[in-house]
């Protein structure tokens, strides 16, 4: 039975009520000090926002128990975007102060070497989609740990540990993922499940999205955590919390049905916190679409049968218009209006006071990220 640990939490306690949840969870059954634990994060925004990137508390609750467990090789990991960038994400976000804290590394993934992977598993669309599976070849072999936040997407109603993995197994030309994003998301699990010895979560609901996710939400104080073994149950829990019906949700059913993991919420063995007290948790959460979500499926939708026109639209140069569109909206004109008024409002919470207790640290010196391109 699928172990997926759940706790209330606060700023106070949250860094050693990781600790706790991680041990409920049976974290070290999952994955071994023996082999490298790679810490994928998630950089769904270069900015900071509330809920919807790795947090530094979640990033410093996994650090501190991993390193009380002697664990000794340990590497954080984040791609790019075509609206994101790793460093200056990293940096925003908090993150690089508590990696040198802890003394482990930050590794671009655009900068790693990605090899053709051949899956063993029957493959539902990665195949008609990428034509090809690249994996980095540091993922071989070793633990990844998922950092996901509880949040609502536009594409897929919620997001998770199996949308965290989009970043460490699809290095470019993402955005042809959106056509069939359900099933790319479950053949990624069944790519994971064959790559890495070991797969966990922890996703934090301290502060959680609702509406417009990934970026655009109504930042809700959760003061919950999760933690699982199972890419799916926790998934499902979280769906549960968030108000919707985990088996409703494409991914989660796809990959319940297909034995990747338990997305019956009533199957899963829940540890942590009372189960009348779980049954009760409905965030009431409501999925709405950003203007850059809802016209990217719209035109999608309108051009999928009319492959020349698709294909001018999505893999050529022109593609470019909707990348700048997309930075625009969300840089330009949502991040300083109702993003500063939400950060401002967040900022007068208690877990507003402890991001920033946080440092910044030094910008950091990198190399500039790799020019990939997008079409």
């Amino acid at each position: 039975m699928s172990i997926v640990s759940i706790s209330r939490t606060s700023p106070e306690t949250v860094v050693s009520d990781y600790q706790k949840l991680m041990n409920l969870a049976q974290y070290k059954k999952t994955v071994s000090p023996d082999v490298k634990t790679i810490l994928k994060l998630n950089l769904s925004w270069t900015l900071f926002y509330p809920s919807c990137s790795t947090p530094p508390w979640e990033l410093e609750g996994v650090l501190k128990t991993l390193q009380d467990d002697d664990f000794q090789d340990v590497v954080a990991v984040e791609n790019q975007t075509v609206v994101t960038h790793p460093w200056k994400g990293a940096y925003y976000n908090k993150w690089l102060p508590l990696l040198k804290k802890y003394q482990r590394e930050f590794q671009p993934l655009t900068d790693v070497k990605w090899t053709v992977y051949e899956p063993k598993s029957e493959m539902m669309v990665m195949d008609e989609i990428f034509g090809q599976v690249l994996v980095p070849e540091m993922f071989y072999g070793n633990n990844v740990i998922h950092f996901p936040t509880v949040k609502t997407h536009g594409h897929t109603t919620t997001t998770g540990s199996m949308k965290n993995a989009f970043g460490g197994l699809i290095p470019k030309y993402r955005h042809h993922a959106h056509k069939k994003i359900h099933e790319v998301l479950v053949d990624l699990l069944a790519i994971q499940q064959e790559i890495h010895p070991g797969i966990f979560t922890v996703m934090d609901g301290s502060v959680c999205g609702n509406g417009a996710g990934p970026r655009t939400m109504d930042p809700v104080i959760g003061n919950l955590i999760l933690a699982s073994g199972d890419s799916v149950a926790v998934d499902a829990l979280a769906a549960k919390i968030m108000g919707f019906d985990p088996l409703k949700i494409d991914y989660i059913k796809m990959a319940h049905d297909k034995g990747l993991g338990m997305g019956d919420v009533d199957q899963l063995e829940i540890v942590g916190m009372d189960e009348q007290e779980i049954k009760n948790l409905n965030l009431k959460f409501q999925v709405s679409k950003s203007p850059v979500i809802k016209w990217d499926q719209r035109l999608r939708k309108k051009t999928m049968n009319i492959k020349w026109l698709h294909h001018l639209l999505f893999n050529s140069p022109i593609f470019k218009t909707f990348i700048f569109a997309s930075g625009f909206y969300h840089d330009r004109l949502w991040y300083p209006t109702t993003g500063k008024k939400n950060i401002n409002e967040f900022k007068k919470t208690e877990w507003g006071h402890m991001f920033d207790e946080y440092e910044y640290g030094e910008f950091p010196e990198f190399k500039e990220v790799k020019e990939w391109n997008p079409y």
